[in-house]
């Protein structure tokens, strides 16, 4: 009996793999058909020419490999010789314990740099920042008339968590964006960096012939990913007793129970966010956009829907009767589950991109993770709860939503730079996101056009902007001229000039990276 039932579950995983891959197959197959068909003659005439040559440009790569070899694990052997005599952390071992450019080993090897790791004498060989001569340098740049009425500030030493410079640090201010910070380090502590948000599909019931779509709380759930829920689906119904002769017949529900309160945020409609919803599609971004402020659907959920059924009539199911919101309730019988990337990435784009969106989305999984309300105000709760249960300081703290918009935030310099610090702790790789998923000044995501050269940071720092009208913030971590880690929040509040703020608080950071200060 039991050698009958695990050919037979055997048997069934085979089936499924098998679908997946014919579905996958007709997905790509379909896709170049597609591409072909509205591609213009001219452009047709350039793909063949391109496959062409990376045809001859692979064979003259096989060749050129095959007489420089020999080869291990990617690397000349000859090459690895000469690296292994070399000094430590040359990139010869190639056994991927530890992935190259992972966010610890390259934490680890600030701290090195920084004279704290192993093997360096504690902060000996690096000493940090003298306070006086920190405070020398940063206090001018604090009275740049251009940063407004409040103006509050922290540095700390990543290697010790000593706090070398304050300026009304405990003082609770608008964070804007920055408040993205506290959202991540919340939501990677309740769930986890490697958690992953479901949508599914799932039976209504005794229904056998009435699906739901089901809302878990992913922003990034993309028109692909749609597609394939929608082929998973019909290949489940067709497997369920349906067949290619006769198409199932359903109707179709979605459910976007999951969330509850007001959708809108306290703002109203605005292009920098969606109405935010458990159930939705890139964002519910009527463009082609990524990210930045964009045109977004008055009802995601349904539009989501919407888009499904039509993958469905794509995939060979038919959709009948009304489409209409539900709930699944129960333990209904799953017929497809689509998951978004893990946590820790879902973080980085929010942070790298100061995406609204995913804010919203995040803290609403902390508030999932500990029980509590799925709204505004109960994600807002549940990510001060978490924050308190971090150790860290949270006395006039107030989060009002996830993302920063609301001027209700309320949220100190001294609690940013502890955040950071935790996330460079050794003991804590869950909330390494926090800091790996900062924008490089100079370079990425929301600091791409600040600091336009080395001298003013540009490469040198990586920090979180925030930014409303008569506020801007900034809040992150910079290696000194002297090698030494810092982790730093800038904040005002009251500038009128917009563009004389974000210029005086990347002076600010600027000169942390370029100051030895001792």
């Amino acid at each position: 009996m039991l050698v009958e039932r695990g050919w037979s579950e055997v048997r069934d995983r085979v089936r499924r793999v098998n679908r997946e891959l014919a579905g996958r197959t007709r997905r790509a197959v379909r896709l170049t058909r597609q591409r072909w068909r509205s591609a213009p003659p001219r452009q047709r005439q350039t793909w063949r020419l391109l496959a062409s040559s990376t045809a001859l440009g692979l064979a003259v790569a096989g060749t050129a490999v095959a007489v420089a070899g020999p080869w291990d694990s990617g690397q000349r052997t000859a090459e690895r010789a000469r690296a292994a005599a070399g000094e430590r952390g040359s990139g010869a071992d190639h056994s991927g314990d530890d992935a190259a450019g992972s966010a610890p080993r390259v934490l680890a090897e600030l701290r090195v740099e920084a004279g704290t790791g192993p093997g360096t004498g504690g902060a000996k060989n690096v000493p940090a920042p003298k306070p006086a001569a920190l405070a020398d340098a940063l206090r001018p740049l604090l009275d740049d008339p251009a940063l407004g009425t409040v103006r509050t500030a922290s540095v700390v030493d990543a290697a010790t968590g000593r706090e070398l410079f304050a300026e009304r640090a405990a003082r609770p201010t608008t964070p804007a964006s920055t408040i993205k910070l506290a959202t991540a380090a919340a939501v990677l502590s309740a769930r986890g960096a490697d958690h992953r948000i479901e949508t599914r599909v799932v039976r209504a019931g005794a229904e056998a012939e009435r699906i739901v779509l089901v809302g878990g709380g992913d922003p990034t759930l993309g028109g692909e990913d749609l597609e394939e829920l929608a082929e998973d689906t019909a290949d489940s119904l067709t497997g369920d007793g349906g067949s290619d002769d006769s198409p199932p017949e359903v109707s179709l529900g979605f459910d976007t129970s999951r969330y509850s309160g007001p959708d809108r945020h306290s703002i109203g409609p605005n292009p920098n966010l969606a109405p935010v919803s458990p159930l939705m599609v890139n964002e519910a971004r009527l463009d082609d956009s990524r990210h930045g402020p964009a045109p977004r659907a008055t009802e995601p959920a349904r539009e989501a829907a919407e888009r499904f059924a039509e993958e469905l009539r794509e995939a060979g199911v038919e959709t009948t009767g009304k489409l209409s919101k539900t709930e699944a309730g129960g333990q209904p019988k799953e017929l497809a589950v689509h998951r978004s990337a893990p946590l820790s990435a879902l973080v980085e784009r929010m942070l790298t991109h100061s995406d609204n969106d995913i804010a919203e989305a995040l803290a609403r999984q902390t508030a999932l993770a500990d029980d509590r309300p799925a709204s505004f105000e109960g994600a807002g709760k549940a990510v001060e709860r978490r924050l308190a249960k971090l150790g860290l300081p949270t006395e006039g703290v107030r989060i009002a939503d996830g993302s920063g918009l609301s001027r209700d935030d309320k949220v100190p310099a001294a609690l940013l730079t502890r955040i950071l610090e935790l996330a460079t702790e050794p003991e804590r790789p869950a909330l390494r996101p926090t800091l790996t998923g900062l924008p490089v000044a100079g370079f990425s995501g929301t600091l791409d056009s600040r600091f336009p050269d080395a001298e003013g940071g540009a490469g040198l720092v990586r920090a979180k902007t925030g930014t409303l009208s008569g506020v801007s913030t900034l809040a992150g971590s910079v290696v000194s001229a002297d090698g030494r880690q810092l982790l730093f929040a800038f904040m005002t509040t009251g500038a009128d000039d917009r563009a004389g703020s974000r210029a005086a608080l990347d002076e600010l950071a600027a000169e942390l990276a370029n100051c030895g200060c001792r």
